[in-house]
């Protein structure tokens, strides 16, 4: 089953595709890459919208020269998409604690649609927050947890959304709901056949 958040393959070949391109032709500008990539691998508009979104994610950067336009490979990318991961951990980390805080208090007030909504984004964004924690770990230091405290306060959270839930006068419909909606993201074991 595939989570709603996961990309297909195809938006990540067409990533790779232009920055493949980029990095095999890097004196060629704008008309000139789209040249290559158009028709034969993505339409113009597919070509354009991969492109911004590289640019956003900052994987790549325009470099104007006259009235031209160059694609580049961002330098040091490794240790600038590691800054942001870490940065945008940390804000969603401390943005969840006050979240889920404030939770006890509206909740109860919410329709169970609003609450279904609400659980399922706090679900989505704790247990990709702790992701966000392993991942750094991993890069940093794979032999020791350095977010050991982010990570248990997380389990806390998780344990303090679960318990709003419990104590919900809609609880038998939010539960199994919630669950549901969250298997995509929980291991699912297949034995070899």
């Amino acid at each position: 089953m595939m989570s709603r958040f996961e990309p297909t393959m195809n938006y990540y070949e067409r990533e790779r595709i232009i920055l493949q391109c980029i990095r095999d032709n890097p004196h060629l500008h704008h008309n000139g890459l789209l040249k290559i990539i158009v028709p034969e691998y993505m339409a113009k508009t597919t070509f354009e919208k991969t492109r911004n979104s590289l640019v956003e994610k900052e994987i790549i950067f325009v470099e104007k020269k006259r009235n031209m336009k160059f694609y580049v490979l961002t330098p040091n990318y490794r240790e600038k998409s590691q800054q942001r991961l870490e940065q945008n951990t940390n804000k969603t980390y401390h943005d969840l604690k006050l979240k889920i805080k404030r939770l006890d208090v509206d909740y109860p007030h919410k329709d169970i649609d609003d609450k279904i909504l609400i659980t399922n984004m706090l679900l989505t964004s704790l247990l990709q927050t702790d992701n966000g924690f392993t991942i750094l770990d991993s890069i940093k230091n794979p032999k020791k947890t350095l977010y050991q405290d982010e990570h248990l306060t997380i389990q806390q959270l998780i344990f303090q959304l679960f318990k709003i839930i419990k104590t919900d006068v809609d609880y038998e419909l939010l539960f199994p709901t919630i669950v549901s909606y969250h298997l995509g993201n929980l291991p699912q074991y297949v034995p070899d056949v």
